[in-house]
């Protein structure tokens, strides 16, 4: 199983209603599981939605174009494992009100043991984190709001 393949079936179990797949060929194991989506958002105008509402309200208004509301949002480019910060023992790199600069590193997502560092798309301010430290997150799926 060469990694084309296994990326192949990463995207697959991502865009799936599976919650889990377990692959066992010759000496490789593979195993994807997919949390539950959770949304840490502030500020108070959208934190106390539960997560079902919180996704559903969220892709409503991105698709209505509110920056008001979402601001422009930074999204997962793989599926993985997002960190907030380079090591456990850490500060997050951004936190909610943070000014960040394009470039500048927001968080990390881990896809077989490769770090991939996510940057700031735009010059401006940390509206909302939209991902928990340590959840899994799924291709497309937003991670950090910027206004």
């Amino acid at each position: 199983m060469d990694l084309n393949q296994i990326m192949t079936l990463i995207q697959a179990v991502s865009e799936s209603n599976l919650t889990g797949f377990f692959l066992e060929e010759g000496n490789i194991k593979l195993r994807l599981e997919k949390t539950p989506n959770k949304m840490v958002i502030e500020p108070e105008e959208i934190a106390a939605l539960s997560d079902q509402d919180n996704k559903q309200e969220k892709e409503e208004l991105e698709e209505a174009g509110n920056p008001a509301q979402i601001g422009e949002v930074v999204k997962s480019p793989l599926v993985g494992t997002f960190y907030t910060s380079p090591s456990p023992e850490s500060e997050p790199y951004v936190r909610v009100g943070d000014s960040v600069k394009k470039g500048q590193v927001l968080g990390i997502v881990e896809a077989m043991k490769l770090m991939n560092e996510i940057e700031a798309e735009r010059d401006g301010v940390i509206k909302a984190v939209l991902a928990g430290n340590g959840q899994m997150v799924e291709y497309g799926q937003p991670l950090f709001s910027i206004i």
